[in-house]
């Protein structure tokens, strides 16, 4: 086999494997409406759907620790046994998520044993990316790094598309009752992980340990300890610094902004129902993904840092009035006005919101399945039980229901139109980043010292977005766009201090 097709075989390999960890621990995520009804109680739905976001968090906040232990030994017994072992790990977890109990069956047990489970996803996936990332990197010619190591750049986003597909597949084939169900559709996503895992186990089986890590290892020259020379190594720690709050921070803020607080908006925010908001997400998806390869590309010619703050800039100045777009399009604004009108009747043309008295009962509203058309193109359907028993207001004897929103043909494109540019943002600060990356450290500690900045960057600061985002939304409701500030905040620190600190030198010698 010619040079070409070894290097596209270990892309293949190492792809693979990484955007099925990433599907693995996205589908949490895509799933959290439905998995905090499962294992929280479900008086208090806000509180509920908090703490499984708040789960969903604790699975990026471990990801450093799963950087430091997995990364060590990366550096000490090689990169290919070591992000096949996080594989395995990775899928036994998820698996396992799709096997709990829920809240009904084993009370406060529910939510423990999917908290521990998340943190072992987190340990796994913090030790993944660096080796992959390594890997293809040591095998890559100096001229076409940056375009090589793209491929598993893409992996995260193919992995949240394969998420959302397989939702999406399954749910189509069941109703919503049965899809939500204590032992329904919704774990089925979690259960197809174990086949797709053994089929990324049996490829890596047959994958070589990276030339320049094998030649360092015949050499005697590997790291005793790599995490002590990784930090405590004044030159390497200045540049792990950099790599965090010059480029990571701010990357990851907007990997986790652009894709999934821009579906939970669309959800929860905009009101958008379960099908459009989701396929909403896959077109843009699908049009941006080959953007990550043709970044990659471009910084072999003319370096990584200005296109990276390129993207970062892009996001600071265009989120607000993207998302605004989004909540005046749907016509969200509008829910909260309704909410003041008692309107006793379902079912009226003009309204968004219908406000019943408690006397009604829920039987009744039950058999109210028409959609509600409005003069502006939009169309509301299925009324949400659940909101309505949550949302009982004594004082006026009144309820709100709200209902799920239908966009016409016209918004659902310029949605997506919306979303892809979200995206194109990501895939300019995330397709030279392990290039960049890569390029800082030593071949003898580089597992380590690479996966470190990018765990937190992404597992902390990106990971926190969608938890932080909806907390501040909570806490400020007047301003529905109040949970941007976090992403933008950081991701312009991280501007500032890119712009100032980093160089746009292209390292083509990492063999030291």
């Amino acid at each position: 086999m010619n040079e070409k097709g070894k290097i596209r075989k270990v892309i293949a390999a190492s792809s693979v494997g990484t955007m099925i960890e990433w599907y693995d621990f996205y589908i949490f995520g895509m799933l959290s409406t439905t998995i905090s009804t499962q294992f929280f109680p479900k008086d208090h739905p806000t509180a509920a759907l908090l703490s499984t976001l708040a789960i969903f968090a604790a699975g990026f906040i471990v990801r450093p620790f799963g950087a430091l232990v997995f990364g060590r030994l990366g550096d000490l017994v090689g990169r290919k046994y070591t992000f096949l072992l996080t594989l395995v790990l990775m899928g036994g977890s998820t698996f396992l998520i799709g096997c709990v109990p829920g809240y009904e069956s084993i009370g406060i047990a529910a939510p423990i044993i999917v908290l521990l489970l998340r943190l072992l996803q987190g340990l796994a996936l913090g030790g993944e990316y660096g080796g992959a990332a390594t890997y293809v990197a040591e095998h890559a010619p100096p001229n076409k790094r940056g375009f090589y190591t793209s491929w598993i750049q893409t992996t995260a986003t193919i992995g949240l598309f394969l998420a959302l597909g397989v939702i999406l597949v399954v749910k189509a084939g069941m109703t919503d009752q049965s899809f939500n169900a204590e032992w329904g559709g919704w774990r089925y996503p979690f259960w197809i992980s174990i086949l797709l895992v053994g089929i990324s186990i049996y490829i890596r089986m047959k994958m070589k340990e990276s030339p320049l890590y094998a030649e360092l290892k015949a050499s005697g020259k590997t790291s005793a300890n790599p995490i002590k020379e990784s930090f405590r190594h004044k030159a390497n720690f200045k540049m792990v610094l950099l790599a965090l709050f010059g480029a990571v921070m701010g990357q990851g803020v907007v990997w986790y902004t652009g894709q999934f607080y821009a579906q939970t908006f669309l959800e929860k925010t905009c009101n958008i129902n379960f099908e459009q908001s989701r396929t909403i997400m896959l077109w843009a998806i699908l049009f941006a993904t080959p953007f990550f390869i043709f970044w990659g590309w471009l910084s072999d010619k003319i370096g990584r840092k200005w296109i990276m703050m390129a993207g970062m800039a892009l996001a600071v100045f265009f989120y607000r009035p993207i998302f605004k777009i989004f909540l005046n399009e749907s016509n969200g604004h509008y829910h909260e006005n309704m909410a003041k009108d008692n309107i006793s009747r379902i079912g009226n043309e003009k309204s968004t919101v219908a406000i019943l008295p408690l006397s009604n009962s829920i039987d009744s509203l039950r058999t109210v399945s028409t959609p509600v058309l409005l003069s502006n193109g939009l169309s509301f359907t299925e009324i949400n039980i659940d909101t309505l028993k949550a949302n009982t207001v004594e004082s006026t004897s009144t309820v709100r229901v709200e209902k799920n929103v239908h966009l016409p043909q016209s918004i659902y494109w310029k949605f997506i139109g919306l979303v892809f540019i979200l995206i194109l943002f990501v895939t300019m600060v995330y397709g030279p980043i392990a290039a960049f990356l890569v390029e800082l450290f030593p071949t003898k500690i580089r597992y380590t010292s690479m996966s470190l900045p990018y765990h937190i960057g992404n597992g902390v600061f990106g990971g926190l977005v969608p938890f932080i985002g909806l907390l501040l939304t909570t806490t400020y409701p007047a301003d529905k766009l109040v949970g941007l500030w976090y992403p933008i905040g950081i991701t312009a620190l991280c501007l500032i201090i890119g712009v100032l600190y980093l160089r746009n030198k292209i390292d083509n010698n990492i063999n030291d």
